[in-house]
Parts: structure tokens; sequence; C-alpha cells
């Protein structure tokens, strides 16, 4: 039976704390983790599958799999919730991408000022050819130059998350960034920052 606890101190609650509460099948609490971190989340799968429908997709199933099973999360593993969760989410997008063949074209990029159409149009042309150099890397450099770069996440943790030492992630870094590199000067894209 749910613990009898106001908003407020739920808001103030670590994530391992929200999950005690989850088990004991707290609503608001999971409402709470939910929010906290299912922009993040959702940005990664984003990043890694290229499609809005399919990010979604893939976050709100495993927030629905955590509500109704729980018992997945174990605290004494050591690792905190977010890793633990980064985790599950780049294993979920590894395995829906091995199903499903990516678009070639990414979708809603807004044009934000619409008196200089031409120059947003290069501006959306380059961040397009950028994402699908990113998508067409190999699964672990992409994996890390996601959770590095666009979730500004440490290599450290970023390390733990995909269950790797800190060198191998460096070196997954220093590998992506080259071949990036590379494409960009093949299809004379320039300024690729990563």
């Amino acid at each position: 039976m749910p613990t009898e606890i106001n908003n407020s101190e739920l808001m103030d609650m670590e994530d391992d704390e929200l999950l005690k509460e989850i088990k004991l099948g707290n609503q608001k609490a999971f409402a709470i983790l939910v929010k906290r971190h299912s922009s993040r989340f959702y940005a990664v799968a984003f990043r890694m599958l290229g499609k809005q429908t399919d990010a979604e997709d893939v976050v709100q199933e495993l927030f629905l799999k955590l509500w109704s099973k729980p018992d997945i999360w174990q605290e004494g593993r050591g690792a905190k919730f977010s890793t633990w969760f980064y985790r599950i989410i780049t294993n979920r997008c590894i395995d829906f991408q091995r199903k499903k063949k990516p678009d070639q074209l990414l979708e809603n990029f807004d044009i934000a000022d619409k008196s200089n159409v031409e120059e947003d149009l290069d501006k959306i042309t380059r961040h397009k050819m950028l994402e699908k150099m990113l998508l067409e890397l190999p699964e672990r450099q992409r994996i890390a130059i996601n959770l590095c770069f666009y979730q500004g996440i440490s290599n450290k943790e970023a390390a733990e998350i995909m269950e790797i030492n800190l060198k191998a992630l460096e070196s997954l870094l220093m590998r992506a960034k080259k071949t990036l590199k590379i494409k960009a000067a093949e299809i004379n894209l320039e300024e690729v920052t990563v």
C-alpha cells in the first residue's frame, strides 16, 4: 500500500527513494521520476534512432515496464538509477535498430527565422547531414558520442553505462570523431562539431 507522502516531500526525494515508493505502488512517485528524467532519456533514444515516434515509443515502453515490474531496479547493484536506465534505453534502441532499418531523413526541423530562409535551409541541411553521419557510425561509437557530447554525461559515467572501461570509451570517442571528420571532408561539410 502506498505511503502517505505529500508532493513536496516526493519532489525532494532522490531517485532511489522514489523507486522504493514506486515498489509500494505510489503513482505520484512514478510521475515525478518520469517527469524528472523523460526528456533526457528521450534525447538519447532520439539520437540513436533518428525518429521522434520511435524514440517516444522506446522511452514510454521502458517506463511502463518499470511501473509494471518495479523490482527490475535493484538498488544494491551499485549504479545510480539514471546510469542503469540509460543502459536500458541504449540496449533497447540497439534491439529496435536491429529490427528496423532507420529512415534516411530525420523529421521535425523548424526554420527559426523566415527572413533568412536560405541560411536556415543550409543550417538544416548541414544538421541533417551530421545526423545521418552519426547514424552511420558503428553502434558503440554512436552511443559514446551520444552520451558524452549530446547528453553531457561524464566519460566515467558513460563508460559505466556502456559497461566498458574509461580507456575503451575514450578510444570509441576518438575513432568516432575521426570518422565524422573524414565523412564531412568527403562531402565538403564544414564545421562538424560534435
